[in-house]
């Protein structure tokens, strides 16, 4: 198969990586121009007419995403290529929402976009056009957070769906932030100005499912006083939000297909078909297909949800986004009037490595827990440990004991200030050293059978300050503590 080649300019204020993406696309036989600005890059366009820009967002002169509609209002049939550190959702959305024919986070993979361009190039020579531009989102409070790869794919999908009313099918476990999704589909798309109304199918009694979509009509049931509208209707030109699709009865199961098929509703009880025009997004943490094959759902309805499937990963398998969650659940619980915390570096390399059976979810609490039940300014390893109840199953044996330790280390300073206060700061840290210095030179030593050599460069330390230090404790080099 023939592989299409082009004009490529390159804009990134970093040479490096000017250097590197040239060189990748010069080997696939690519003409490449590049910049290194938004002057740089107004500059080369008035003499080079590619078929693809590949440009950075942050640049030394400005925002590279601020003028991308204008290039491409002027070169309709120019590919945009947007690659960016600012690995967020409102970027994803910005960079579609201009136009953008595909969006890389950094660090980026080479073969990735090599495989853009040629995409890129694809499309442009079969005379395709790009997908339709999503409306602008600018609202950096969204409250989807992450720059792991997977939430990276997630905000991807999202910038390409926002802009349509395709039906969506959210996939992941409990507290992953289905709804999030939903929301923010909704907020960043055409109909933001319109009601989002979430229902949650299992949290409503079976028989009550249909009234609750559908609504009814006056004298319908007992106790049906008057005509009520139903999710559909109160989401009339918005979207509805329909979780835990997995727990739908069969037969609301099959008024809902019928609604999708014909865009009509009925009320119960009543007999005149209702026209609705209503985004759906559903979401489950069940396993669809297994329901289908156990008939608990019908393969039909799961065909019309599932025409955009967005999978949420579980937070145990996005962990280098769990210290980035944990400090912005920190913050969040200030706006909510809770103390002020911070968190240590070792607290937080703590919490990435537990499982979190609980997603988000489970996290966000945490942290609204140890900003009540610590006292100190920063939340350190063992106040985590103390919450969590994770002594013995999260993380090495290392942690465990510099935390004893470092607990051991408070106790006795609270101790000897409370009993001797009129001790000098230089009395007291002598006094502790006392009392640990030996007992670690003595260990060391032990494990080294009594080798100075190798002790003194365990320790970090050079022969001869180990030799004073041995002296001074009168420490026998030949029978460490460890073996009287």
């Amino acid at each position: 198969m023939t592989r299409l080649t082009g004009k490529v300019l390159v804009v990134d204020d970093d040479p490096a990586i000017c250097m590197v993406v040239s060189e990748a696309l010069k080997r696939q036989g690519h003409i490449i121009r590049t910049a290194g600005s938004i002057a740089e890059r107004h500059e080369a366009l008035a003499s080079f007419t590619p078929d693809v820009l590949i440009t950075d967002v942050i640049l030394p002169d400005g925002d590279g995403l601020d003028d991308v509609g204008n290039i491409l209002a002027s070169e309709p049939d120019l590919k945009v290529i947007i690659l960016s550190a600012q690995n967020t959702l409102n970027t994803a959305v910005r960079a579609t929402g201009q136009g953008a024919f595909e969006y890389l986070p950094k660090p980026f993979d080479l073969n990735e976009l090599s495989r853009a361009v040629a995409e890129a190039l694809s499309v442009r020579a079969k005379g395709k056009l790009a997908e339709p531009a999503a409306g602008e989102g600018t609202d950096d409070g969204l409250p989807l957070i992450g720059r792991s790869p997977q939430m990276q794919e997630v905000y991807r999908t999202i910038a390409r769906v926002v802009g349509n009313d395709l039906n969506i099918l959210v996939l992941g476990e409990s507290g992953t932030g289905k709804e999030l999704v939903a929301e923010a589909i909704h907020s960043l798309g055409p109909r933001r100005n319109e009601p989002f109304v979430a229902i949650n199918m299992a949290a409503i009694p079976r028989e009550l499912i249909e009234a609750e979509l559908f609504g009814y009509e006056k004298g319908a049931f007992t106790g049906a006083f008057a005509r009520t509208a139903g999710r559909f209707e109160q989401a009339e030109r918005g979207t509805l939000f329909l979780d835990e699709i997995g727990d739908m009865p069969m037969d609301a199961q099959t008024r809902l297909l019928r609604v999708l098929q014909s865009g009509e509703i009925t009320t119960v009880g009543g007999t005149r078909p209702v026209r609705v025009n209503v985004r759906i997004i559903a979401a489950t943490n069940q396993d669809l297909p297994t329901l289908i094959s156990e008939g608990r759902f019908r393969e039909d309805l799961f065909y019309r949800l599932n025409v955009v499937p967005i999978r949420l990963p579980a937070l145990r398998e996005r962990t280098g986004d769990v210290a980035i969650l944990a400090r912005h659940f920190l913050d969040q619980a200030v706006l909510e009037g809770l103390p002020s915390k911070l968190l240590s570096e070792q607290a937080a390399a703590l919490l990435e490595r537990y499982d979190w059976p609980g997603n988000v979810r489970e996290l966000q609490n945490l942290m609204k827990r140890l900003t009540v039940l610590t006292r100190d300014q920063e939340i350190q390893v063992q106040h985590v440990r103390q919450v969590l109840r994770v002594q013995d199953s999260v993380g090495d044996p290392a942690d465990s004991s510099a935390a004893d330790l470092a607990d051991a280390a408070r106790r006795w300073a609270r101790d000897h200030l409370a009993v001797g206060g009129n001790a000098s700061p230089c009395e007291l840290y002598d006094r502790l050293l006392d009392v640990i210095e030996p007992v670690l030179l003595s260990e060391v030593l032990a494990a080294m059978d009594g080798n100075q050599i190798r002790a003194a460069a365990t320790l970090g330390l050079n022969r001869n300050t180990l030799r004073k230090k041995l002296n001074h404790y009168d420490i026998d080099p030949t029978m460490p503590l460890r073996h009287r």
